[in-house]
């Protein structure tokens, strides 16, 4: 009950379509191959990806398989908390925090992820092989790669689950401090 519940809040994304043709001594048969991404534009995303021999069928099957691949993205306000670099096959993703109000700075792929995920602040770049299934593959590796800093006190064993709190934000810090340098003639390191 509880998970179609959950599941029912989730907004889909049909990423791609690909026609897969099987030939065969009677002919040719076709199928579909459909990639979705679902997501409630909180933290939580999943995607998933269904064969049928019709689109609509594809399609269903691709959105049930992701709504059983959703999980939670840790956020900083409205972007990701950390640099990463993530890879799958031949495709490599930099996914880099951006300031409130840069927008996502990602293409194709990448940009449906993080629109529901939630993300609205976010630069990503592509290297590598640009196939569909796998830039969503690798951004979603890099995705699991993320942590807090809560999350990570926690791990270490400095902090109990009962002492976090949300510990201060020190980014606006770090940029009047950036420009103060550079006002002064130094470098920005």
């Amino acid at each position: 009950m509880e998970y179609k519940e959950r599941t029912q809040e989730l907004d889909e994304k049909l990423i791609t379509i690909n026609r897969i043709t099987k030939v065969t001594k009677g002919g040719r048969r076709l199928r579909f191959s459909a990639l979705v991404i679902v997501g409630d534009h909180n933290g939580r995303v999943g995607f998933g990806t269904g064969k049928g021999r019709e689109v609509t069928d594809a399609i269903k099957k691709g959105g049930e398989a992701a709504r059983k691949n959703v999980f939670k993205i840790p956020r900083v306000n409205t972007t990701i908390p950390h640099l990463v670099v993530a890879s799958y096959g031949a495709s490599k993703v930099i996914m880099k925090p951006a300031p409130q109000g840069s927008g996502i700075i990602a293409g194709g792929a990448a940009r449906g992820v993080f629109e529901l995920a939630g993300i609205t602040d976010v630069s990503c770049k592509a290297l590598g092989s640009r196939t569909k299934i796998n830039m969503v593959r690798a951004v979603f590796e890099g995705l699991n790669i993320l942590h807090t800093k809560e999350h990570l006190f926690v791990n270490r064993g400095l902090l109990t689950k009962e002492q976090v709190v949300e510990l201060p934000d020190f980014t606006k810090e770090l940029e009047t401090l950036g420009e103060e340098n550079i006002e002064e003639g130094g470098h920005n390191e």
